[in-house]
This record gives structure tokens, C-alpha cells and sequence, in this order.
């Protein structure tokens, strides 16, 4: 399992090796499939996730995944829109790599904000037009009610995040891969 390191003739840690985490990324990804991610960026995330600088370029990628370059542009794209991961140069390079924040998961949560607001917003026009006493509108009624709980109780969890966060790793991980 990556992160499980044996200790090697030196007494330090010894890396995992390459198949260990080729089945750590095949398996997280088909987890992440299953939670609806579309299967090449799902592979990609789980790839810069498990790797040792948290970064990888593209050629890295498509080396580890086995995938052409477009595979690897598209899956990138895809994550940096949702939030999941950066892109940086190469210093001295045209190459860009892509990193995992280390706080990519509240970025990611607290990016759909946003959508939270859109969605609530339809639902209140749409329970404006069918009427609340009617069983579509008490269906849309809920809905609401339920997105607009959860956009209240996100702000109290990501503060309760961050201080847990600080107590287990030790202030941000900003820049940490």
C-alpha cells in the first residue's frame, strides 16, 4: 500500500515501489469513478496525489498511465476547472507540471459555493412558478430546503476543517505536495 514504507538496508525509508503504486492509483481511481469522476481524470488525480512531489509533467503522466499526451491535457483540464489541481512551469522550461494543493479538498468543496447559490436560486424560481402547494412544488420545496441547510452548515465545517487540520499537520499545507 503507498504510504506503508519498509525500512531499507540503511535503516531509512525505503520508496514504494512502482507497482505498489500503480495498483495504489488504479484502485483509488476506480473509486472515484464510482463516485461519479470520469475515469482518465480520476487516474491523473490519483497519480499527482500518490506521487512524491505531489507534481508530475504531462510525459510523466502519460509514462506512469500509460496514455497518450491528449489523454493527459484532457484529464488536466478538466481537474484544474474543478479545482483539483494546478498548473506551474517548469523553472527554466516551456514544460508546465500539474501539483495537488494540499488543501485541495476544501478548494474543492468550497468551490461549489457557487454552485450551491445557482442551484438555490433556480429552485426558487422554479417553486415561484409551480406554486408550494403542489406536490412538485413540495418536492422542490425540499430540495431548497435541503441545499440551503447544507450551504449553511459548510461554513461552520471548513473552519472546524482548518483548526483540525492545524492540529493534525501543523498550520497550511499550501505549496505541500
Amino acid at each position: 500500500m503507498v504510504g506503508t514504507r519498509e525500512e531499507d538496508a540503511t535503516g531509512g525509508p525505503q520508496e514504494p515501489s512502482e507497482d505498489a503504486v500503480s495498483r495504489f492509483v488504479e484502485r483509488f481511481a476506480a473509486q472515484l469513478v464510482d463516485a461519479g469522476m470520469t475515469r482518465m481524470p480520476a487516474r491523473v488525480f490519483a497519480a499527482l496525489l500518490s506521487s512524491e512531489q505531489g507534481a508530475l509533467t504531462s510525459a510523466e503522466l502519460g509514462e506512469q498511465l500509460q496514455v497518450s499526451p491528449a489523454a493527459v491535457s484532457g484529464a488536466v483540464r478538466y481537474l484544474s476547472q474543478v479545482d483539483m489541481v494546478s498548473r506551474e512551469r517548469v523553472p527554466g522550461s516551456r514544460r508546465e507540471r500539474y501539483r495537488v494543493l494540499g488543501d485541495q479538498w476544501y478548494t474543492t468543496l468550497a468551490s461549489r459555493d457557487s454552485v450551491l447559490n445557482r442551484w438555490e436560486s433556480t429552485l426558487r424560481e422554479g417553486l415561484d412558478s409551480l406554486g408550494r402547494d403542489t406536490p412538485a412544488g413540495r418536492r422542490m420545496a425540499e430540495t431548497l430546503e435541503f441545499f440551503t441547510f447544507v450551504q449553511g452548515e459548510l461554513a461552520g465545517l471548513m473552519e472546524r476543517w482548518h483548526v483540525h487540520r492545524a492540529a493534525v499537520f501543523g498550520g497550511t499545507a499550501e505549496g505541500d505536495g
